[in-house]
């Protein structure tokens, strides 16, 4: 998330796996009469309106996020809406952790999750609340979201609950080039729409060491990659303890390694180093995320296209899931709750924030056009590059009674494998076995505890 404009410092730069469509089907009253582009009617309830409400205070808790942020993007449409509240609006600074605050008897009234952390810091400390309930009541419609997202949190809840109604923003696959290394190597410039055989051509004729220095063709966020991957394949496998299928993941190594294989075009050490490079402008392109978070220096002129697709994956785009607003089963105020979800994920908040450069998590393609275009520095971008595609599908869960690996162990794995087989340390099949041996292992210490 972040605070909009102002905020960007661009200058200093399966579990059980229920069907959406089971989901709607348990909802008959869902998908109602919203009007494009208007705030969701049905999460006020019919008949309060003329009752003045008494005031109170709700507490909204987003871990990792700023006061300034949330104020930024929420707090005056919240205000506006809801004046009887107040906001009491709370992160994770030191010794407020969810679950410090919980162990305390301070229980938010909305709480954002997401799924890599649902299960740690909001089911297993028994705040999960159905959000089905409330679904019904106001006849919400949840077909204003892109589906994926409304089946990823459900996946990951593991029951069959809405545990969460997804917030932007999430951080797709985007492919980043350097204007002005292309033109110094008189190459032309990438364009939407391209296969990895398509980049890997451009990477041979850009990679080349410049009085002295190497200029790599291409470099990436391989955790990001490899976890957000094109087949929405797993690490560790759904039903059996081990790595998730190995001929794709062979797939999926063969591909980047080619790249790394190219002279003076090999992997760093750490993705620390490899995501460096193309903001200090020594990487010609740069396979990453989509976030207001990265900041790129204002001397490296740059552009984006479409991730490149490839050979046997669907066309899609790898990303990275969104958080979601969750209520707390303890919460008091479950019907406000939801009603300030509501306002925070209306088409006229996500309009702002998509025309900051926050990627909607709705289907409005009014919203989704206007990404970037209120914005100093992505209003000059290629922003279509981001909406080309649709998003993969959730990445399969593990299987309920089966044990879990925590997702930054499985993402270390798989990463220092592939970094292995780039690095001509052992090969590819055998860092795959290595990884298949290193996640049973892992599970194996997780059933011990």
């Amino acid at each position: 998330m972040t605070g909009g404009v102002p905020m960007f410092n661009w200058n200093k730069q399966a579990a059980v796996a229920v069907p959406l469509a089971a989901l709607l089907a348990v909802l008959p009253a869902c998908g109602g009469a919203e009007k494009p582009g208007s705030r969701d009617k049905g999460a006020e309830a019919s008949g309060e309106a003329a009752k003045k409400p008494d005031p109170f205070t709700m507490t909204i808790y987003a871990a990792g996020v700023k006061k300034e942020e949330f104020d930024s993007r929420f707090r005056g449409a919240l205000e506006k809406k809801f004046p009887h509240i107040t906001f009491d609006y709370q992160t994770s600074d030191q010794g407020n952790s969810i679950t410090e605050k919980v162990a305390r008897g301070e229980i938010p009234d909305i709480i954002r999750t997401d799924t890599p952390t649902m299960k740690t810091g909001y089911l297993d400390l028994q705040l999960g609340y159905d959000l089905r309930e409330m679904v019904g009541k106001y006849k919400y419609d949840l077909n204003r979201f892109v589906p994926s997202f409304i089946q990823d949190n459900v996946d990951a809840g593991q029951t069959g609950a809405l545990y969460g109604l997804p917030v932007p923003p999430y951080f797709p696959s985007v492919l980043y080039y350097n204007k002005d290394l292309f033109d110094k190597f008189g190459v032309a410039y990438p364009k939407d729409g391209m296969s990895w055989n398509e980049v890997y051509d451009l990477v041979v004729k850009l990679t080349r060491v410049e009085g002295g220095k190497v200029i790599r063709g291409f470099s990436t966020n391989l955790i990001a990659q490899l976890r957000d991957n094109p087949f929405s394949l797993p690490i560790l496998d759904p039903q059996k303890d081990g790595l998730a299928d190995q001929t794709k993941w062979k797939t999926i190594f063969d591909n980047f390694k080619r790249f790394h294989d190219i002279p003076n075009n090999g992997v760093q050490n750490t993705f620390a180093l490899e995501n460096a490079l193309f903001t200090k402008g020594e990487a010609a392109m740069y396979l990453g995320q989509h976030s207001i978070y990265l900041v790129i220096p204002p001397e490296v002129n740059w552009d984006i296209v479409s991730v490149p697709t490839i050979d046997g994956a669907p066309k899609r785009m790898g990303q990275r899931s969104p958080a979601y607003w969750s209520i707390t089963q303890q919460s008091k105020h479950k019907d406000e709750a939801f009603q300030v979800i509501a306002e925070m994920l209306s088409d006229e908040v996500q309009m702002q924030d998509s025309r900051n450069g926050i990627l909607t998590t709705l289907t409005n393609k009014n919203v989704r056009d206007a990404l970037g275009k209120g914005h100093p520095v992505y209003s000059t971008k290629n922003m279509k590059a981001l909406t080309l595609y649709e998003p993969t599908d959730p990445t399969p869960k593990r299987a309920p009674g089966k044990v879990n690996v925590s997702g930054s162990t499985q993402e270390t794995i798989i990463w220092q494998s592939f970094v292995k087989a780039a690095q001509g340390q052992l090969d590819v099949n055998s860092v795959l076995r290595e990884a298949d041996e290193l996640l049973k292992q892992a599970v194996e210490k997780e059933r011990g505890k």
